[in-house]
């Protein structure tokens, strides 16, 4: 059987990061290939230090990393891209959170693929740039709970299989997307506009640049968003510390 490279290079997203010991820090990060990692950046708080500025969360880094038994050893850290506008701006650092917090919860240690590592990493980069963060959040939740192999059902009822006609559906949570009326199971279910679900099926099968250009109302935005964070919650089994925040944000901004 093939050993592991010992010491190895690869591209990562720093997910999060700790104070450890007197000088270092403790780095969860996100690889290509390697799935979720712990390392340690030795030195990386001293103000001299090489790798000081390299291990900014959400920053995608260039490292050299060698293998440890619990934890591994950052060698070498060169930032690739810093996303700037997430430390600039309060709310599109806390969808960055709440990125890496629905990442955190949906894939074990060293599980996760290139796919992921690609859609954090394009997300990312879309909250950097004059796009409502919302609609990014939700195409991310969408496409993510697909790869984890939770996509909601929003073609057919998902209690009795058959197609939706095109009218005011209900979504549960419980049952796993969109129930049809006949199949209506009262206090599990809440209702869906039509519109709403034509924008989730649209989000769900299309290409991120079809989607950059909606242009949803306000209210609109919040249906989409209770009834994906209500389904996230309810697969999960526990809330989201990204989400509370981000309400006290908005309740403060009124």
């Amino acid at each position: 059987m093939a050993t592991r490279e010992r010491v190895f290079r690869t591209e990562a997203i720093v997910l999060r990061r700790q104070d450890f010991g007197e000088a270092d820090r403790l780095l969860t990060l996100l690889t290509p290939r390697h799935g979720k990692l712990r390392a340690i950046a030795k030195g990386a708080r001293k103000a001299a230090a090489r790798k000081t500025g390299h291990v900014e969360l959400y920053a995608r880094v260039d490292m050299l990393i060698s293998r440890g038994r619990e934890l591994h050893i950052v060698a070498q850290a060169e930032m690739k891209e810093p996303f700037l506008a997430l430390r600039e701006d309060l709310v599109r650092t806390t969808y960055a959170s709440h990125f890496v917090e629905l990442l955190d919860r949906f894939t074990a240690e060293q599980d996760a693929s290139r796919a992921e590592f690609d859609l954090l990493n394009n997300a990312l980069g879309w909250l950097c740039e004059d796009i409502d963060p919302r609609l990014v959040a939700r195409y991310y939740e969408l496409a993510l709970l697909g790869m984890a192999g939770f996509a909601p059902a929003l073609h057919h009822c998902a209690v009795g299989q058959e197609d939706l006609t095109a009218q005011d559906q209900y979504f549960s949570a419980m049952d796993g997307g969109v129930i049809c009326p006949d199949h209506y199971g009262g206090n599990r279910a809440v209702p869906i506009t039509l519109n709403a679900l034509k924008t989730l099926r649209y989000m769900q099968k299309q290409p991120w640049d079809a989607i950059k250009v909606l242009r949803l109302g306000p209210e609109l935005h919040r249906e989409l968003e209770q009834h994906l964070l209500g389904y996230i919650t309810t697969i999960l089994e526990q809330r989201l510390q990204s989400v509370d925040f981000l309400r006290r944000l908005r309740r403060e901004e009124l």
